[in-house]
């Protein structure tokens, strides 16, 4: 790990832990052994990175969020204050599967998820899409789709900017 970083004093940053130069690490957060945060990434107050996730160059993780093992970020994903990322359909208690029962999330370079959505594992959320504050997704989102609702639907198309270029009709 190099030196070129901030780490708030109050934040957990356990061994093994990769930091790319640039990326700031807020108040009150813990990144757990193995995990990889690449250059110029903003991690939020309050966060929780897993064991061995890899989120890339430029990301923005707001506060509250949890990115739990299983779940990757690639280059210039921003996710939206208090989303939430699961990576097991069928938790129990008593039952646990462990690491190797966990389903894989992707998020593709550029995706944005919006505040307090929640994005069930086992799904890939493609190249800009962009996933409406509140939605719940339960399927891939295909690149540059704006998606919205519980369960997530698609309601338009993105560019890379962010600005809607369509929308879907109401059926």
């Amino acid at each position: 790990m190099g030196t070129d970083f901030f780490v708030h004093k109050s934040s957990y940053i356990d061994e093994n832990v990769t930091l790319g130069e640039r990326t700031r690490v807020w108040h009150f957060c813990h990144i757990s052994k193995g995990a990889s945060i690449g250059e110029n990434c903003n991690i939020g107050q309050n966060v929780y990175i897993g064991y061995d996730v890899k989120i890339g160059n430029n990301c923005k993780i707001q506060n509250n969020v949890s990115v739990y093992d299983g779940v990757e970020l690639e280059d210039g994903v921003f996710c939206g204050p208090s989303c939430v990322f699961t990576n097991d359909l069928t938790p129990r208690a008593e039952y646990p599967k462990g690491l190797q029962g966990h389903l894989k999330t992707l998020l593709k370079h550029g995706a944005t998820i919006g505040a307090n959505a929640t994005i069930v594992c086992g799904h890939t959320i493609g190249e800009y899409a962009m996933v409406a504050a509140g939605s719940v997704v339960t399927k891939d989102v295909p690149p540059y789709t704006l998606v919205a609702g519980v369960p997530a639907v698609k309601i338009g198309m993105v560019d890379e900017k962010g600005n809607i270029v369509s929308r879907e009709e109401k059926k």
